[in-house]
């Protein structure tokens, strides 16, 4: 289920992006795209949470306790459908291949996101947002397998870096249709309504066309497929000799992980809003801070990501990975360690926070080759997005553990999954189809 050294050496020749062939750039624009459009789709309900599941419950303040229920079991409901979504989807890449798991992932998270609309209840919202996650979760996998069977292998660090901040660009995206939306709303004379942007997720889906009728599938995963023939690996074997050990390492650094990243993002924005010094701020003028602070944190982890393939490409995936847990940590602590005024959190701790979230770019292109071909996207599927299980409930305890009006302490908390990940990690193999220094890509 290996590529054949003849395809294996014409991939580590290639030097330049000039080289790279027409399948290759389409390869890794559909992939970006998806990653984008994956960035957009999973943050729009992030920045209107509190306003629009006040609407739906009908009370009076985003503040009320309820609101602050209901919101984390729909975030909640999200991360496990995005678990689920990565392991369906990403058998689906393994049986039926990547291009067309990736076209059926897109076409998943844009519909449904766009559904969200409608919601009429809570409820209705949180199996929205759980459909949508489905198809969210399944990219993940199905978009780094794809890269990583067509592109340079020793350019990977690289490609993790540009594919991750992908996400990043969409989520800068999904603060400017939020932002733009107010704007709009505001001089046009007409109230705002959170539910609008959700309509904004729609677009993504017209991303499949092009991807069904120019994207074709990995010569690797044909070349697997018709050697294993009928004897196609099973889901069990991800436990069984050989791998359990990887897969199990793996699905604790990303569970650890995961938790204490979706604990920040989602209760990072609640915390901000509820400082004492906010408390004679107009509502226009905390959201505009929470937006804020937000598109600092993103555009920072930018940064993060070629950080992180730096530091990869110097001393390996699992070194590399050990080492921005543990700035991960610091930043934690010293963002939640101690009261903060709003300045500093948002100038420089939540970014910094932020920057060491450039780890998740390196799973990309590290967890796929772990697996044997067509066990790829199951494998990277399950084990990155079997962790948002356990995110999921971090979020729910995070946030009823914390009390009314005040996150700090539960933040701090959630910073301590990062030495555990850190410790873990270190105990990872680098990738086996990987040897030699990296190769530098030239334009």
């Amino acid at each position: 289920m290996q590529t054949s050294p003849a395809a294996t050496a014409e991939r580590r020749e290639i030097g330049r992006l000039s080289e790279l062939s027409p399948q290759q750039w389409r390869s890794g624009i559909a992939a970006w795209l998806g990653w984008m459009f994956d960035g957009l789709d999973m943050h729009l309900y992030t920045l209107v949470a509190a306003p629009f599941v006040a609407q739906l419950l009908d009370v009076a303040s985003a503040a009320d306790p309820l609101v602050k229920e209901k919101s984390s079991w729909i975030q909640a409901a999200f991360l496990v459908g995005w678990a689920l979504g990565g392991g369906f989807f990403g058998r689906l890449g393994d049986l039926l291949g990547r291009s067309r798991a990736l076209s059926l992932t897109i076409l998943t998270y844009a519909c449904f996101t766009g559904l969200s609309f409608v919601a009429q209840t809570w409820w209705q919202l949180l199996i929205f947002r759980f459909l949508a996650a489905l198809g969210i979760g399944g990219e993940w996998a199905v978009g780094s397998a794809l890269l990583s069977e067509t592109w340079p292998r020793r350019w990977r660090p690289w490609i993790a870096a540009v594919l991750q901040t992908g996400v990043n660009v969409g989520v800068l995206v999904a603060c400017g249709a939020v932002y733009g939306l107010a704007a709009l709303t505001g001089w046009l004379g007409v109230e705002y309504q959170p539910r609008w942007v959700f309509l904004v997720g729609i677009l993504p889906a017209l991303m499949v066309f092009w991807i069904r009728r120019k994207v074709p599938e990995p010569e690797e995963w044909h070349r697997a497929r018709n050697q294993a023939g009928e004897n196609k690996p099973r889901v069990r074997e991800l436990f069984g000799p050989g791998i359990r050990r990887t897969t199990l390492l793996t699905i604790a650094v990303c569970a650890c992980s995961l938790t204490a990243w979706w604990a920040f993002m989602f209760w990072q924005a609640q915390h901000l809003r509820n400082l004492d010094e906010l408390r004679l701020w107009s509502q226009p003028q905390r959201e505009q801070l929470v937006s804020l602070a937000f598109f600092l944190i993103i555009g920072i982890s930018i940064g993060g990501n070629f950080f992180a393939g730096g530091l990869a490409r110097l001393m390996g995936y699992r070194r590399a990975i050990s080492v921005m847990c543990l700035g991960f940590f610091a930043a934690m602590m010293g963002a939640f360690g101690a009261p903060h005024g709003h300045e500093a959190l948002v100038w420089f701790w939540f970014p910094l926070v932020g920057f060491f979230s450039g780890v998740f770019g390196l799973f990309t292109m590290y967890m796929p080759p772990l697996f044997p071909t067509l066990l790829r996207t199951t494998g990277a599927g399950f084990c990155y997005n079997i962790g948002r299980v356990v995110a999921a409930g971090g979020t729910v305890f995070f946030g009823l553990f914390s009390q009314v009006g005040d996150f700090r302490h539960a933040l701090l908390y959630a910073g301590y999954l990062f030495p555990v990940a850190m410790v873990v990690a270190l105990l990872l193999p680098e990738p086996p189809d990987e040897a030699g220094p990296v190769a530098e890509p030239e334009a």
